[in-house]
């Protein structure tokens, strides 16, 4: 069944995107918002309280859903396990920002890619080199790939496997959202979230993304360069993280960003840009200041097609094994 509800909801989000602002993401910021409000008291325990309900209830909302259908009929079980992967998996979520640059750089029109990398991750791009514009926009298009297709991918699969229905998906999306919701809303006068629902979100954040994030990093060394992949891995994936204080949270970007380096040979890391102003809701939020770089090739357009081949590839991978899967549980 997660074979044919995953292949179903990749061909269904990619010939009908959700837009951006729609109604149900308007509906889950709504619920985290309302979470914090409600339940955040300050003190550690109601940050857990606040985190539990903004993420765990509607994953197990979703599961009592799924298995309250697979009672009536297995078909409607598939159907809503489709509609709920449709929400939390998709590349179309951010691969318009990636084709967008990548089609400016193309066409040798820098100053339009720099204004959409800005315009994208909220910072100042405005004296930017072509190399530096490819390598940022590597960068967060594959963290981008892993937290929206391989992540979800990810934790859907076990927890179907087990029995539990779309509730991974549910959870690994709502805990990323909920991570980066807080932390935005933090940093809004008069809109604070307690430090301690900070904490229980990024600590859950990190935990739940620990396995998908070397899971996201094998796929893509069976994919690319294995060894090379492999060997980026064990050697700059904590650099690649933030300097002064390595959280789970950044190791796991660290790991992503080494194996991507180490599989298709480009270099990865170095200063960040800054800034520009408040980081809206779509940025990524927590990018360490400046890191060391990969060996490898220094960052061009070549590289663009490279990355999406990967990504592409890693999904192959994903969907041969989740036939396999299925295949075995029928024949068992």
């Amino acid at each position: 069944m997660s074979f044919f509800a995953v292949l179903l909801a990749l061909i269904v989000e990619q010939a009908r995107p959700l837009a951006p602002g729609n109604a149900v993401h308007g509906v889950l910021r709504s619920w985290a918002r309302w979470s914090s409000r409600n339940l955040d008291a300050g003190r550690p325990h109601h940050g857990w309280l606040a985190w539990s309900v903004a993420v765990v209830l509607p994953s197990l909302a979703a599961l009592a859903i799924h298995l309250a259908l697979w009672q009536v009929h297995p078909a409607l079980a598939i159907v809503w396990n489709v509609l709920v992967l449709y929400v939390t998996l998709g590349f179309r979520q951010f691969s318009h920002h990636f084709t967008d640059i990548r089609d400016a750089l193309d066409m040798g029109d820098e100053m339009q890619a720099r204004q959409l990398l800005a315009d994208w991750q909220q910072v100042d791009a405005s004296e930017l080199p072509r190399s530096e514009i490819v390598r940022h926009v590597i960068e967060h298009s594959v963290l981008a790939a892993h937290r929206h297709v391989f992540g979800v991918l990810s934790w859907y699969s076990v927890l179907a496997a087990l029995g539990l229905g779309p509730a991974g998906a549910v959870l690994y999306r709502m805990s990323e959202f909920v991570a980066r919701y807080w932390t935005y809303k933090s940093r809004r006068p008069g809109e604070g979230v307690s430090a301690a629902s900070l904490h229980a979100a990024d600590t859950s954040w990190g935990v739940i993304d620990y396995l998908p994030a070397r899971m996201t990093a094998v796929a893509f060394a069976v994919v690319g360069s294995f060894e090379d992949a492999i060997d980026s891995w064990r050697q700059y994936a904590q650099q690649l993280a933030r300097p002064e204080q390595v959280s789970t949270t950044d190791r796991n970007k660290g790991v992503v960003l080494a194996a991507t380096a180490g599989a298709v040979n480009v270099r990865l890391g170095g200063s960040r840009l800054k800034a520009a102003r408040a980081n809206p809701l779509d940025a990524d939020q927590d990018e360490p200041q400046a890191t060391v770089s990969t060996p490898g090739r220094e960052p061009e357009l070549a590289h663009l097609r490279s990355i999406v081949g990967l990504v592409w590839r890693s999904v192959v991978l994903w969907m041969v094994l989740l036939a396999l899967l299925t295949l075995a549980r029928l024949l068992g």
